[in-house]
């Protein structure tokens, strides 16, 4: 355990935060998840329809340093490279 105060509130904090960006990431993972469940199904409405929310939100926790932005660009890239696949 941290002895000095700051060390201390730094401990606090990152608990805090590890909490919420846990949740965060699952959601990420969680709509990424929709997606390629809809590409999967090859119905190109609900996937083109679930992508434009999850970019939304892969483009917000990007922003948010929740995931970093290569990883959010990668993850957008393979989304809409797999929508066009359907074809």
């Amino acid at each position: 355990m941290a002895n000095i105060q700051s060390a201390k509130k730094r401990a606090r904090q990152a608990l805090t935060r590890n909490a919420l960006k846990s949740g965060q990431r699952a959601a990420v993972r969680t709509a990424i998840k929709n997606v390629e469940e809809a590409i999967t199904a090859q119905d190109i409405d609900l996937a083109k329809s679930t992508f434009k929310s999850a970019q939304k939100l892969i483009d917000k926790m990007a922003n948010k340093k929740v995931i970093s932005k290569n990883s959010a660009g990668r993850q957008k890239s393979r989304l809409n490279k797999s929508i066009k696949s359907i074809n």
